[in-house]
């Protein structure tokens, strides 16, 4: 069988790695590259650097990868859809709810595979938590919480940090728990002297009675990216920067230093990190975008999952701008 003709369209610091890693994948070869910015990463190799979709598509691509700031999700993903291009966007599906409505419609109506970018479905220390959560190795999960909290990234201007970073932790949350969110509220900082939301600190609770709690920002000189998943038996902890998965099981011996058992819930048990394959992210999900071309089985993040991870974010945004009032879902 021929290798899939693939094209990318957004050559910035996301773009650039897709550029490499469709190189390298089985089963596609990437033939053509856009951006009217040009290359400043220098990853067009020996391809002509394109100056829009339009010529991407003139190409005679079957895939696409859509990397472009956020502003431009619609135009360029419609533009596909309509030219019968399979294609995954770059997170968040769209600038808004109404443009990301348009462009799930746009590949419903052509039948084509079109799904999201939501990368960290595809971090194996996320995957080994859902694993485990399905598995009931928790048993009932009472509360997820995540931190993603790094410095400021300069590329990224027509989104705030609810849009771009917190979207990450919302699809992860409700892929972890296989429950949607039912309603959020959140509190908004303003630090760093642009129009958009540089802080947020967001509660909420999903549609089993899971509760949930995101601290995100763009101001800290620590980075993380931690997801931590408390249950009956203990706690499940996701480092996904480094991939480690551990698991802190409540106790089963009495603690009989009196004035340590006060300050203590649940007594502590073992903790285990477990040893797992550590594969990058962005393969396997663009593994799972060219299986799902091919017809395999689809284990994309779809867009009308997309759709519904950018209707909690504005909700989170509406919340936000009327003093965190909570918003249903």
């Amino acid at each position: 069988m021929a290798a899939l003709r693939a094209g990318l369209i957004g050559l910035g610091a996301m773009g650039r790695h897709h550029a490499r890693v469709l190189r390298e994948m089985d089963g596609v070869d990437l033939v053509a590259v856009a951006d009217p910015g040009g290359d400043p990463f220098r990853v067009a190799g020996p391809l002509e650097v394109l100056r829009d979709v339009e010529a991407l598509i003139a190409a005679g691509i079957d895939m696409a990868v859509v990397a472009v700031p956020t502003a431009f999700h619609e135009p360029v993903a419609v533009a596909l859809a309509e030219a019968g291009v399979h294609t995954l966007v770059e997170k968040p599906i769209a600038l808004d709810v109404p443009a990301g409505e348009r462009v799930r419609d746009a590949f419903g109506r052509a039948g084509l595979v079109g799904c999201i970018g939501h990368i960290e479905r595809f971090n194996p220390a996320i995957q080994e938590v859902r694993r485990r959560v399905a598995a009931g190795e928790l048993g009932e999960v009472y509360q997820i919480v995540t931190r993603r909290q790094g410095p400021f990234p300069a590329r990224i201007a027509d989104v705030g940090v609810i849009k771009d970073l917190a979207t990450h932790d919302i699809d992860s949350t409700a892929w972890v728990a296989g429950a949607a969110y039912d309603s959020v509220s959140a509190q908004t900082a303003f630090r760093s002297g642009r129009s958009h939301e540089d802080m947020v600190l967001a509660t909420g609770r999903l549609a089993d009675g899971v509760i949930v709690n995101h601290v995100v920002n763009w101001l800290s000189p620590m980075k993380e990216r931690i997801t931590i998943v408390t249950g009956e038996r203990g706690a499940l902890t996701a480092d996904t920067s480094s991939g480690d998965v551990t698991f802190y099981a409540n106790g089963t011996v009495a603690t009989e230093w009196e004035s340590v058992a006060s300050f203590r819930g649940v007594s502590e048990g073992d903790v285990i990190r477990y040893a797992i394959a550590k594969r990058e992210p962005l393969r396997n999900e663009l593994e799972a975008f060219r299986d799902a071309v091919l017809g395999e089985e689809n284990r994309t993040v779809t867009m009308a999952e997309g759709l519904t991870t950018l209707r909690v974010a504005e909700a989170m945004l509406a919340s936000a701008a009327d003093r965190g009032r909570t918003v249903s879902l």
